[in-house]
């Protein structure tokens, strides 16, 4: 009977003999034996070449010609395990059938003497030899490999019919290090915050199981859904609730040991909120002016968990006036009547001197007195039946023409309703204003935010009432609430165009009756107005930086507004400042007061703060209906469920509003890096008629309206750009502004300073009520030939601190810099309503909206959009909306409006990895 390869490398005695001889007798072969002789080195090279056959898994090596139903099969095989510190580990191997079994670890044989065998037979009824085989392994022999390699051991068990290797079994030294990678640390976080508690167990082998304790109870996320476990181990908690205050600790254990992680204290606040208020109490005073006032509490919910007190004043008072009464008081008699046939005459009076009123009390005596007029000797005659008749006619009569009056004047109310049954509070929809596209924009690709308005289309200007009076039986004009790009509709419509200066005037002059408007500019130059409804729009101030940009949905639908944004300058408007503060914008108004919005609009204007809000205490101010000056808000300490917010960038601010007023943005210094920019500017005359040649040099607010009324006096003035403009960082230092004039060629031109230079007082440029200050150098020819100039304009307020000006031109002809502020085409319309006022479509809006709202596990929401735009911290003021989206999305119109790159917008919207990009593309057809 032949062996195989691998049936000899089986039968290697591991005791270290050179020859050795295996007993393949087996039950079912009679009068069979087998003797083999063979030398080590023929063993040791037949291992070599069945090695690599053998792996994990069980591998069995049949004898040619043999059974293959009585090869070895293992019963048990040796296992994966660890050693626990220096306990040895026991490996067992059972086979049937089976004549000798033998361990191999790492390649090498074990010692004979190592293993513990058990001979038996199975219970099959075949009789067939059971063996079972166990070895320790010890610390010590695992400890001895080195390098990559694990240390694994193998079985190998024979029969007649050829060998079989059991699967590798893998010994590991189990332990577990003390000190965790990353440990929990402490957090307070606001209620329904969400919180994550990031751990990361020590290095271990087997790896640590992880589980987390709440003030030492096991957190179960099976019966809490609020809590899960991630599988980084973090413990994450969606939303914190009052009862998650607590201390957690991150445990982690394996069968070495248990580790504990330093407890991280949690503490969940409450910020305060504001109840109602109360209803205003009775006037103080019964009579005359008093007060009365409202409260309100910070209990809902009160602060807990050292959350914010609320902000704001708990106690409101306002003034009252009650009406006093009256008492009524008789007015003289007056002159006796004619002596009457009953010889009698009469007088009267009233109670009207004074009447009585506000519950005063009436008259007290007659009104009439009648007396005898004859001294009581005139006769009395009765009446005849002729007189009775006379009477009774009268007072037929009488009531006849008062019945008559009364139809009268029912006719003339009921036509007078008539009348007025089509027109809708006409102060507001009257002289208005509404730009409507006449053909709808359209692009070539319908892809994500690239059906960009045609804003170059030809607009048609409406003048007067959305819903105007109707001659005719044609159809009232209305804007249609269907296709959105074609807000005309599919009829025809006639619009007729009006003077914009009269209907200005008339606008202007309709406001100023009342008595909150009548501080508007009466000019239209730094005033915008327009008809708004449901669909929104906007109003800019050309070559302001000013504009409102009124959001979809911002008008509640079925109101139609009649809203204006005015500019006003700082000398006409008394803005109280206090200590050291200091205007740093334009004084914008944007009305009327009062008129209900369902979302915020936003405001748009420059400010001159430099360099941002760290080194400035920045608040908004808004006037009252009475006149006065409130804070309304204090930029870095702003609240979601605020009124107003603002987002403040270099150069600019938007204010988000509900109500509508007249807004200041105000600044105090906290630090000496807190300075405002100034832009330089030098104006000469165009032409020079004369031997002197005057240099203007305005100091004013680095904005764009002060630079426009600037250029706009000097227009007037005839003069013109001579340098280009510098900026000038004006600091708080009490030092004031000085300005000087030097290397003037004494050859060509005198200068009639008397002075080493001249200033500008430091109060008037820092409390910025004078927009635009300037001084005037005035240089003298000596010859009137002389056109040419050079000289030098110094500017500084600390020495060593400033900007210079070389002027070197050809007062005569050069007009390089003329074009330097050239102002932009007046031409513009200033309120846009509708779709064309704003760079995205409608429709792809409304599908942003309603896909980022809701939000995502996988971060595909709002939020991400909110980081790709750099808007990230105002997430608490965007999640506290209805639409977070609908005021990212509105935030950017009024960043980018008109110029804005809607590519970067769709790059961030699509780089967002929505599931459906479907979501995002329109089709011409819906456009």
């Amino acid at each position: 009977m032949g062996v195989d390869n691998c049936a000899a490398v089986g039968g290697a005695w591991p005791g270290g003999s050179q020859s050795w001889q295996v007993d393949t007798s087996a039950p079912g072969l009679p009068g069979e034996s087998l003797s083999l002789v063979l030398t080590l080195k023929t063993v040791e090279g037949a291992a070599e070449g069945c090695e690599g056959a053998q792996q994990s898994a069980t591998v069995a090596n049949p004898v040619p010609g043999a059974n293959p139903d009585l090869l070895p099969h293992f019963l048990v095989e040796p296992e994966d395990v660890y050693i626990v510190k220096n306990k040895p580990v026991l490996l067992v191997c059972k086979a049937v059938p089976a004549t000798q079994i033998f361990f191999k670890c790492n390649g090498e044989w074990v010692r004979q003497v190592d293993h513990v065998t058990e001979r038996s037979t199975d219970g099959s009824g075949a009789g067939l030899p059971t063996m079972e085989v166990r070895i320790n392994v010890s610390r010590q022999q695992v400890e001895k490999v080195f390098g990559l390699e694990e240390y694994w051991c193998q079985c190998v068990a024979w029969s007649s019919s050829g060998t079989t290797k059991s699967q590798k079994a893998y010994i590991r030294i189990a332990y577990l290090r003390k000190n965790f990678e990353q440990e929990p640390l402490a957090k307070e976080v606001s209620l329904e915050q969400g919180i994550v508690l990031p751990c990361r167990p020590p290095e271990g082998i087997p790896p640590a199981e992880v589980e987390w304790l709440r003030n030492e109870d096991l957190v179960d996320p099976s019966l809490d859904p609020n809590v899960y476990i991630t599988r980084e181990h973090s413990l994450v908690v969606r939303q914190a609730r009052l009862a998650d205050t607590a201390n957690y600790t991150c445990v982690a254990k394996n069968i070495v040991a248990r580790r504990r992680s330093a407890s991280a204290a949690v503490i969940v606040y409450v910020n305060g909120g504001w109840s109602t208020w109360t209803e205003w109490s009775v006037c103080s005073a019964s009579c005359g002016r008093g007060w009365q006032k409202r409260s309100r509490s910070c209990t809902n919910p009160a602060p807990l968990n050292g959350g914010a007190f609320c902000e704001g004043q708990n106690v409101q008072k306002t003034a009252c006036a009650t009406l006093c009464p009256v008492d009524g008081s008789w007015s003289p008699w007056s002159k006796w009547s004619a002596c009457g046939l009953d010889c009698t005459h009469w007088r009267s009076r009233e109670c009207s001197d004074p009447a009585p009123r506000n519950g005063g009390e009436e008259c007290r005596g007659a009104d009439l007195d009648t007396r005898n007029c004859t001294s009581d000797l005139c006769l009395h005659t009765a009446s005849g039946p002729e007189d009775v008749a006379l009477y009774i006619g009268l007072v037929a009569v009488a009531v006849c023409l008062i019945l008559l009056l009364l139809v009268l004047i029912l006719i003339y109310c009921r036509k007078k309703e008539g009348l007025d049954s089509d027109v809708a509070d006409s102060s507001i929809l009257t002289s208005g204003f509404q730009p409507v596209s006449i053909k709808p924009s359209k692009a070539d690709n319908p892809h994500l935010l690239t059906i960009q308005p045609d804003l170059s289309t030809t607009t048609t200007t409406y003048q007067g009432s959305l819903c105007p009076r109707q001659d005719g039986p044609s159809p009232k004009f209305q804007l249609s609430n269907g296709h959105l790009l074609s807000p005309l509709g599919g009829g025809h419509h006639t619009l007729h165009h009006s003077s914009p200066t009269s209907e200005a005037e008339d606008f202007v002059s309709r406001l100023s009756t009342q008595n909150y408007f009548r501080s508007l500019p009466r000019g239209t130059s730094n005033m915008a107005y327009g008809t708004f409804n449901f669909l929104g729009g906007r109003l800019m101030i050309p070559n302001t930086g000013i504009s409102l940009l009124i959001p979809p949905d911002a008008i509640p639908r079925g109101k139609i507004y009649e809203i204006y944004l005015t500019l006003h300058k700082p000398e006409d408007v008394r803005l109280p400042l206090a200590g050291c503060q200091t205007l740093l914008s334009p004084i914008v108004s944007c009305g009327p007061p009062g008129v209900l919005l369902t979302r915020p609009v936003i405001l748009a204007m420059d400010h001159c703060g430099e360099p941002g809000p760290d080194s400035w205490s920045l608040r908004l101010k808004k006037q009252s209906c009475e006149g006065s000056w409130e804070d309304v808000l204090h930029l870095g300490e702003e609240s979601p469920s605020h009124l107003y917010y603002c987002q403040l960038e270099a150069g600019a601010c938007y204010v988000f509003t509900e109500q509508l007023g007249r807004f200041a943005l105000v600044g105090e210094a906290l630090s000496v890096a807190a300075t405002k920019r100034l832009r330089l500017l030098l104006f000469a005359p165009v032409a020079c008629t004369s031997l002197e040649y005057n240099i203007r040099v305005y100091c004013l607010h680095d904005t764009h309206d002060a630079l426009k009324e600037v250029v706009q006096l000097e227009k007037q003035m005839g003069g013109q750009l001579i340098q280009e403009p510098r900026v000038l960082h004006f600091k708080d230092s009490y030092h004031n502004l000085r300005l000087s004039i030097h290397d003037v060629p004494s050859s060509l031109w005198k200068s009639k300073l008397l002075v080493s230079y001249q200033e500008i007082p430091f109060h008037h440029i820092w409390n910025g009520v004078q927009q635009h200050l300037r001084c005037t150098f005035t240089l003298e020819r000596v010859n009137a030939s002389t056109s040419d100039l050079a000289c030098k304009v110094w500017a500084w307020q600390v020495e060593g601190d400033g900007q210079s000006f070389s002027i070197n031109l050809n007062i005569t002809k050069d007009t390089r810099f003329a074009e330097l502020l050239a102002l932009e085409s007046e031409g513009g319309v200033p309120a846009l309503v509708g779709p064309s006022a704003f760079k995205i479509p409608f429709l792809i809006r409304q599908k942003i909206i309603t896909s980022l709202d809701p939000p995502c596990s996988r971060g595909a929401d709002w939020r991400t959009l909110a980081q790709k735009l750099h808007l990230d911290s105002h997430l608490s003021f965007f999640a506290s909306k209805p639409s977070p989206t609908a005021m990212i999305l509105n935030l950017w119109e009024a960043r980018h409006f008109p110029n804005g790159n809607l590519g970067q917008l769709a790059a961030a919207v699509a780089g967002l990895g929505q599931p459906d990009a479907g979501l995002f593309t329109v089709s011409e057809a819906e456009c």
